[in-house]
């Protein structure tokens, strides 16, 4: 294991997410590398600084009376009072509401086909993901280098399996795989690394079988590739430059397609 593989997981085994074979190996690393032990050390330390901190504060009532009294007088008018509780109809109302759409899901009648004219919305959903999974202990759900290990982890999880490829050798690491949400559904992301740079793989499925040549687009800075091949969805998103991402992209297709 390199410094590069052992960097990711440091976190995971700090936080106690990783299984025991994996922990074994990054610790057998961490035993034989002065900086990764450095680091591991840093980051407990941080978390023991952060769970001792009193890091609650709350706002004295005479900043909000000044914060109402600066707004004009229909604004704070709208303002709900801290003590306001929402009453047993309301409540009820709302539980009821969750029932139906709970049952609605639970019959398949929830539409999970993506709509194309939504590709904007879809795309910027697709960029709060992969910035979520950026948070510490958020990137992966399964942490694996083998893709017969991150794949099967997806049966049952999702009604397709996506696709996962092993990219190593042309420069992208394959580090794991986790649920995600887009469009108020589950979603499946594999996880690779480029560098020090993340890349995720959204996959969803479609009702379209026709196949949709690659675009490129960029939101809040990251870079996405999209394609649709085989009635599923693809989303790579990434900080990595254009080029690089559009190849992950071409490589992915291309090994997609000699499997087929």
């Amino acid at each position: 294991m390199t410094c590069d593989d052992a960097e990711i997981l440091i976190h995971a085994l700090a936080d106690g997410e990783l299984d025991a074979g994996h922990a074994r190996e990054v610790e057998a690393h961490i035993a034989a590398c002065p900086r990764c032990a450095a680091e591991l050390t840093a980051i407990r330390q941080m978390k023991q600084a952060l769970a001792g901190a009193d890091l609650i504060t709350k706002a004295p009532a005479a900043l909000r009376q000044r914060i109402e009294a600066a707004l004009p007088a229909a604004a704070a008018a709208s303002i709900t009072p801290l003590a306001a509780v929402p009453s047993r109809r309301t409540l009820l109302k709302g539980f009821a509401m969750g029932s139906a759409v709970s049952a609605l899901a639970a019959t398949g009648l929830v539409a999970i086909v993506l709509r194309n004219d939504d590709q904007q919305r879809i795309e910027a959903e697709i960029v709060s993901a992969h910035l979520r999974s950026l948070q510490a202990g958020h990137l992966t759900d399964v942490i694996s280098t083998d893709q017969h290990t991150v794949k099967p982890w997806f049966n049952g999880k999702l009604d397709v399996a996506p696709p996962v490829i092993d990219l190593t050798a042309q420069g992208f690491t394959l580090i794991g795989g986790r649920l995600d949400y887009v469009d108020a559904r589950p979603i499946g992301a594999v996880v690779y690394r480029r560098r020090q740079h993340v890349i995720n793989l959204f996959v969803a499925q479609t009702s379209s079988t026709a196949r949709r040549a690659s675009r490129l687009d960029t939101i809040q800075g990251f870079n996405i590739r999209s394609w649709r091949d085989r009635g599923l969805s693809y989303w790579a998103v990434s900080d990595i430059n254009p080029d690089e991402l559009n190849e992950f992209g071409e490589r992915f297709e291309r090994t997609m397609g000699g499997s087929g």
